[in-house]
């Protein structure tokens, strides 16, 4: 059973033009085969079958592969490969990348669990796995609690292999897995197709490593959940909400501290400039151009988005990178009005900048976290809105502002390849988006339908 004759040869698919690779070899007089998605994969399986017959191992008749073969088949489990796939994947990845894979790879490892003696609760297992099992750098490289080792050891041994994914079933299982959170109730849509890109992407890597023949992920027929990419049109402030709610928020935390006042300027970025929140703390004096008279300019290529310490590699709470989906030495110039550079005027006389030029920082200095505009804006909403509208969506977040500045620049009749360039978005993703109507804007139309109907009668 030792004698080995190998060859590879190619095979096209059924229903595609693209080529898969084979491997065919005989033991014992019975010939035995394997296919590949490139040739790479099927010669690098064709040196390990020749290595095992060079080294003298014995090649089982029935599965006609080699113990080392057919122990490393049944020894990498899922848990194993995710380790993996996260040390290639974290290097490359922005924190909040990071912190998304983390959430993904954990929910599937959950969903590959074998019943075993033992087992910790689920709270216990999710908590090893997302602060210490898929975090770099991972449980060898720091001090784990007793309790936390406890728990991974017990996740090694009862996770399931990577080869089960391969059965459609299994698939199946864990991709419903991914719709229910925690307490039973359905996921978010968004967070589905999150944890569904990433164990797909997952796969593929299998796949490039020879563990999957083909993605078994993509194989499965299954319902995806439906993601509305549209703005919410009740989010969409009008300028005399959005004058109110700014001017709400310079009264947010007492005159002295100033807590509110250090973030008018923030917040008026976002609805005249159509900044994002991080462009927005990003933002530092020698970018501005802020003249006497007439429209001034912002020039955009950072951003400081907020994000755990456990994500960046400096241990920082906010990154410090480029702007979103764009190269790292980007720019973005941004046309920004007189309403808008009155505001930052007034800003930098109060309140300076940072050592670094920023224009945006805490009464310490420090970049303002996401928490805290976020809760001076609700505190400002409440104040500036009557009760029945502060209960509605209007206006909800902060980046709603943005929302509303690109669906008054396209109501005002902006050309929407322009609109696109100064918010930086495809024309695609703006449309489909941000083409909302202003609120109470349906008022002005019904009045010009009105006007038109009347000189027919």
């Amino acid at each position: 059973m030792k004698s080995l004759d190998v060859k590879v040869w190619s095979v096209r698919k059924r229903d595609t033009k693209t080529p898969s690779y084979g491997v065919r070899w005989y033991v014992a007089g019975n010939v035995f085969s394997d296919t590949f998605r490139t040739k790479a994969l099927a010669d690098h399986y064709r040196s390990k079958l020749m290595r095992a017959m060079r080294e003298g191992e014995e090649f089982d008749s029935e599965s006609g592969l080699p113990a080392s073969l057919e122990e490393g088949k049944a020894s990498l489990t899922w848990y194993s490969f995710a380790l993996r796939y996260l040390a290639m994947k974290w290097p490359h990845s922005a924190p909040n990348t990071r912190d998304a894979i983390n959430e993904s790879l954990t929910s599937v490892t959950l969903a590959l669990l074998d019943e075993r003696a033992g087992r910790p609760s689920d709270a216990a297992l999710r908590r090893a796995l997302r602060n210490w099992a898929f975090l770099l750098p991972g449980p060898d490289s720091r001090d784990v609690p007793d309790d936390v080792l406890n728990v991974l050891h017990w996740v090694a041994k009862a996770s399931r292999p990577l080869a089960d994914l391969a059965d459609a079933a299994v698939a199946r299982q864990v991709l419903d897995s991914l719709k229910l959170k925690l307490d039973g109730t359905a996921a978010a849509a968004e967070t589905v197709r999150r944890k569904r890109r990433t164990l797909v992407n997952a796969a593929n890597y299998a796949v490039d490593l020879g563990e999957l023949q083909e993605n078994p992920i993509t194989a499965v027929r299954w319902q995806k959940p439906k993601v509305s990419n549209q703005v919410d049109p009740r989010v969409v402030a009008n300028p005399e909400q959005a004058r109110n709610l700014l001017t709400a928020v310079s009264y947010i935390g007492g005159y002295r501290r100033a807590r509110g006042r250090r973030l008018v300027g923030l917040f008026a970025c976002m609805y005249f400039g159509g900044f994002r929140p991080a462009e927005a703390v990003g933002l530092a004096e020698a970018d501005l151009v802020l003249p006497d008279a007439g429209w001034g300019s912002a020039l955009l290529h950072r951003t400081r988005p907020s994000v755990g310490r456990q994500w960046t590699d400096t241990g920082e709470t906010h990154d410090d990178r480029g702007l979103k989906n764009r190269p790292t030495e980007d720019v973005r110039r941004v046309p920004i009005p007189p309403q808008l550079i009155v505001v930052l005027r007034e800003h930098l006389d109060t309140f300076g900048t940072a050592t670094d030029g920023r224009l945006f920082f805490s009464e310490k200095g420090a970049v303002v976290p996401s928490s805290t505009y976020y809760r001076v804006w609700q505190e400002a909403r409440f104040l500036a809105l009557p009760t029945e509208v502060a209960a509605s969506p209007l206006a909800s977040r902060p980046y709603d502002l943005r929302h509303s500045a690109l669906s008054t620049w396209l109501n005002a009749g902006v050309d929407p390849t322009e609109v696109a360039e100064r918010a930086g978005n495809s024309v695609e993703v703006l449309l489909t988006r941000y083409a909302k109507c202003l609120d109470g804007r349906h008022e002005v139309a019904n009045r010009r339908i009105e006007d038109l109907l009347r000189e027919y009668e």
